[in-house]
Parts: C-alpha cells; structure tokens; sequence
C-alpha cells in the first residue's frame, strides 16, 4: 500500500468516527433543556435544574398546598363566633348597638387575634402572614388597632407557631402591670387546652356540653369553606419567670372563633381539569379543617364521588403498609404537618408513581428534595425551599405548575426527535462504505463529504428541532412511562431510515461507477443524494404519529426550522457549482437530470420513511 492510499484510509475512517459518534448530542439536548426552561421561565416557572424539565412529561401525581397555591392566599374574616352566637362580619362592621356581654366577646376575640401575631403595620398597609393580616383587618374594622393595642399591652414574650404545635402564644403586660398570655391556634388543639370559658361575660367552667357546642360551631363554620382559628387567654400568675408552653397554654379561657375565607383562584379549577385532561392526578394537602378542605377540594372539582380524605391524626395512625394501600385514593389531605408530606411523597413512590410537590416552608425542604419534581413558592417560600427545588413558582399560582407540567412534555418530545433524526441518518455512511469495501469498490463517499453532511447537513436542522412548536394532543395524552428508554418505538423507523438512505447511496454509486463511467460523477451524486435524504427525513421526524404530509399547516409554524432545513438545501444542491468549495469537496458539475435523479432517490425520506408506518409508539390520546 502507498502512504498516500493509507492516508486517504485513515481520513475516510476519522470521519465515518466523526459521523457515527453523536458528538453534538450532549449540546443540542442542552441547547434543547435550556430553549424549554426559558420558555418556562416565561410561563412564571423558573427551571433550577435543566434534567428536571424533561421529568415534567412523566408526572402522574401533582401534590399541591392549598393556600395561595390553589386558592389566592388573601384571607378575610367572614364570621366570628363569640358568646354562644355567631356574628357576620359585614353586620358587625356596621351594627353599634350589640349587647354589652356580647361586644365584649366579640372585641375581645378580635384583640387576641390582632396581638397574637406578627404583622408588622405601617399607616394603612398590614404585612405579613396572610392569616394573621386578615385577624388584624378584621379588628381594625371594630376600631381596635394593632399599634394602640401594642402600646397599651406591650409583647413580653412569645410561643411561636409552628406547623406541628398549630397554635402560637404571646405573652403581655396589661396596664395594670399584670401579665396576660394569648392564644391563638386550630380549635381543636385550642380547644384541649382550656378549662374554662368567657360566657355573658362571666369566665366559668368550660362543661363537656360547652365544649361539644364550640366544636359544632367549628365543623359548621368549616364546612363553609371557612378557616377557623380559636382564641383563649389566661392571666398569669405573679413572679412566673418560666415561659415554656407547658406552663403558659394550660387551663386556658375560650373566648371565641374567627372564620376566614380564602376562595380559590379563578384559573385554578380549569387547571384542575387540564391536569386530569393530561392523565395527572390532582391531590390537595392543607393545615385547615377537614371540613374547609372538603369544601373547597369540591369547589375545585379535585374531591369526586370515591376519593378519600385523611387528615394527619388519622395518618399517625397508619403504618406504612396500610397508608400505602390507600394511599392512591386519597385526593385531600387536611390538618397534616410537613413530615406528612415526605410519607405520601414515599408512599406514592413505592407505586411506582412520579410525584410532584409544592411547598413554601423551611420543614418542607425534605420532601420537595424526594419528589421527583420538587415545586417551591417564588412569593411566600423560603430560601431553604427554594434552594431544594427542582422548580419555582413565580406568582404561586397551581395553574402555572399544569402548565410547566404539560410543557415539559413538549420538550422531552423534542429531545426525542432530534434523536431519531440523528440515528436515524448516523450510519448509512458505514453501510455504503463497508459494502463497496466487501465488494471491492472505491469509497462512495470522501471524508471531507462525511464531515460536511455531519457538521452542516445535521446540525441547523437538528438544532431547530429542540423549537418545534407541541404536537396535536400533547395535552391530553397520558403521562409518559418513565421506564420505557428514549428509543421507545423507534427502531423500526431508524432501521426503515438508514436502509433507504443507504440502498439509494449504492444504486447512485454503482449507476454513476459503472454505467456512467465517472468516479467523482458517481461520487457526487452519492453526496448530494445522502444530504439531502437527511434534509428530507428530518421533516417526517417532527411528530410520533404524523407525517409531513399530515400534519399541514402546522409543518410551517416553526419559521426556523423551516429556514434552516431550505437553506442547507440550496447550499447542498448548490455545492457542486461553488468554485473552490465544489472542488474541495471532490464534487463536479451535475448535468440537471442528474440531480433531478439524486433528488428523486433522496426524496424516499419524504415518501417513505414516515411513522405512522414504521414508529411502533403508540399513545392514547394522542394518536389523532
């Protein structure tokens, strides 16, 4: 062999590496992740992790808070529950002329839920939880400012709320220098803590029968889609240095209750529906009574005849094997803690569900890090949330996360184009070499052909994929199987592909080497006939279930796609007739029957290679 010939070998062997390694796969997956998580961004769900876009398309189960997420977390107080009678709030605003023991009760009620709190007030505007904001509204509407009541019993100490204790303490000292503790929590919880009761305004024993009729007052109040906090007090004793909740929440005095109403966002309940529309399953978890639940889980169209509810007392109770059971009927969680996140989180798992959680709080963290798609709030979520999320919501809004969730199916479905394209076109180039090799025939295509049709025939084309516009029914069709690999369904069509690719390749060759007589004849129209197969078969790579030639209009949407895929077309066909780029590329002149030949054989990508024949996927729903 002459070192010429080795060479020559040497380059056609780099190159047919250069063709068959899908070296610009890493790149255009990222440059796909990343088209996705800026549109995402756009959509108010910023993407922290670029991997966890592509997750989205395979989520079954969408765990949602329901304050501010579901419903749009501005609270207001709508009823009051204060001496045995329930008081509207509008009709207290306006009526002065309430009996003396009952304005009591009620003042009262309102002053222990505007100090046990930490809104901060400047002027008109209130800050701060959107629970507390509302208590302090609603004692602003009676005359009872924060400010004043602060000067006039000044905070001494304070038992802070937390999602497991559900009630927070405040300590204070009365003009009278004594010390006063109030509280505020979930009536339930409250409720255990008191021994006595503010009555005609009289404090007396709290009787089993008393109790039964505040717990009445709150399951009627509840099921009103009403969130109902309790308030008691009690005065403390002189000298008491010792401040622990042991000391200070005991034999409470049960002074009232405050409903407030946070109604559901108005896009909310359609989310709802797109999400089952996608085969999602949609699961509200809240702190609130299971009563306010219920109500507003029905509201939304997430509770439906056969779902089930668990609160966290009834969860405790539970091992893991009997919650898993059940796990997958349950729809609404109520009263649970953020540790009751991380076991339906773990539950819905082990079914080999893919689970999406939201959060807001510091002790959420854990399970946002376990859900395959953890969901931070961008408004009233921490850092630590946000740091363990995968996503975050800009305006907390659920309808934003179906949204990001449905999306994300386009985008896993535009990494899988681009890889059917690439497989499908990566080896006709060993099939033809390898065969005229065998048959010892000169190389039909040169190294410096390969790495044209690798670098500029795939790459414009392959990288307008990752902005393909969804596909018809993208919105309705199940959730993607998470087990089935990325070739799911493909390799037929990629075998259909390449086969006709290459069949084409060597007929061209052996027409233009032996009857034509014209090696570089041959040659080029070897080269104008594989790049333009790809330029051909890449438009028939645009869906699962439709061809180009079925799809219509929508085959034009994406404007850059389109320009990519015509101009290397035109420079491909144009290529032969280029001074000094033709003659670098060992390509001659094509008599214009020629090329109207290589056309005709190229165009079997467009007439031939199309999935609804050859792609084995088929989806429900989304083969319309």
């Amino acid at each position: 062999f002459s070192m010429r010939t080795v060479l020559k070998s040497l380059m056609i062997a780099v190159a047919l590496a250069v063709s068959a390694v899908p070296e610009a796969l890493p790149a255009v997956v990222t440059i796909t992740l990343a088209l996705g998580a800026r549109e995402l961004a756009k959509r108010n769900a910023i993407v922290r992790r670029l991997a966890s876009a592509e997750t989205f398309g395979s989520v079954t189960y969408v765990c949602a808070d329901k304050t501010g997420t579901l419903t749009k977390g501005e609270m207001e107080v709508r009823r009051i529950y204060a001496n045995g009678k329930f008081f509207d709030m509008d009709s207290l605003a306006s009526d002065n002329d309430l009996p003396e023991h009952d304005l009591e009760a009620v003042r009262l009620t309102l002053e222990i839920g505007c100090l046990c709190s930490n809104v901060v007030v400047k002027g008109e505007e209130a800050r701060g939880d959107p629970t507390e904001v509302a208590l302090v509204l609603s004692a602003r509407r009676l005359g009872l400012e924060k400010p004043a009541l602060e000067g006039e019993k000044p905070r001494v100490y304070e038992i802070p709320f937390s999602s497991e204790r559900k009630r927070m303490s405040t300590i204070h000292r009365t003009p009278d220098g004594e010390l006063v503790a109030y509280v505020k929590g979930a009536p339930e919880i409250v409720l255990e803590r008191c021994s006595h009761v503010l009555l005609d305004g009289q404090v007396m024993p709290l009787t089993d029968e008393m109790r039964q009729a505040i717990l009445k007052a709150n399951e009627g109040m509840a099921s009103s889609a009403l969130r109902v906090l309790a308030m008691a007090y009690r005065p403390l004793p002189d000298g008491l240095d010792d401040y622990s909740e042991d000391l200070v929440e005991k034999d409470l005095v049960f002074v009232g209750l405050q409903g407030m109403m946070d109604p559901p966002r108005p896009e909310a309940k359609e989310a709802v529906k797109a999400c089952e529309r996608a085969g999602m399953k949609n699961v509200m978890i809240t702190g609130d009574h299971k009563l306010t639940a219920v109500a507003i889980a029905k509201e939304l169209g997430i509770l439906k005849p056969g779902g089930k509810v668990l609160t966290g007392a009834e969860l405790d109770a539970m091992s893991d094997e009997e919650f898993e059971e059940i796990v997958e009927d349950v729809v609404v969680y109520a009263r649970v803690s953020p540790i009751h996140k991380l076991r339906i989180v773990e539950a819905l798992k082990k079914k080999g569900h893919i689970v999406a959680m939201t959060g807001d709080g510091v002790n959420d963290a854990p399970a946002l890090k376990k859900a395959d798609v953890g969901v931070a709030m961008g408004i009233k979520g921490t850092d630590v949330t946000k740091e363990a999320a995968d996503v975050i919501l800009v305006d907390d809004n659920y309808a934003t996360l179906v949204s990001a969730l449905i999306y994300g199916r386009q985008i896993y479905d535009n990494i899988r184009k681009y890889i059917r394209f690439l497989m499908s076109c990566n080896f006709d180039e060993l099939v033809v070499l390898g065969t005229a090799a065998l048959l010892r025939f000169p190389p039909p295509m040169l190294a410096a052909q390969i790495l044209w049709i690798n670098l500029v025939t795939d790459g414009p084309p392959a990288v307008a994929l990752g902005t393909d516009p969804p596909e018809k029914g993208v919105e309705t069709r199940p959730p993607r199987d998470p087990k089935a690999g990325i070739f799911h369904g493909m390799l037929l069509f990629m075998i259909v592909s390449f086969l006709c690719q290459a069949l084409g390749s060597l007929g061209l060759f052996f027409y233009g080497y032996l009857v034509l007589k014209d090696y570089y004849l041959a040659v080029t129209m070897v080269f104008i006939q594989a790049a333009l197969f790809e330029l051909f078969v890449v438009w028939n790579c645009r869906s699962e279930t439709h061809s180009v030639w079925r799809m219509g209009r929508r085959a034009f949407e994406n404007k850059f796609f389109v320009l990519a895929d015509l101009l290397c077309m035109v420079l491909t066909a144009a290529l032969p007739y280029i001074p000094v780029l033709g003659p670098a590329l060992h390509c001659v002149p094509l008599e214009p029957w020629q090329l109207a030949l290589a056309f005709g054989v190229a165009s079997a990508g467009l007439f031939i290679v199309l999935p609804e024949l050859w792609m084995g996927r088929k989806v429900p729903g989304y083969n319309k």
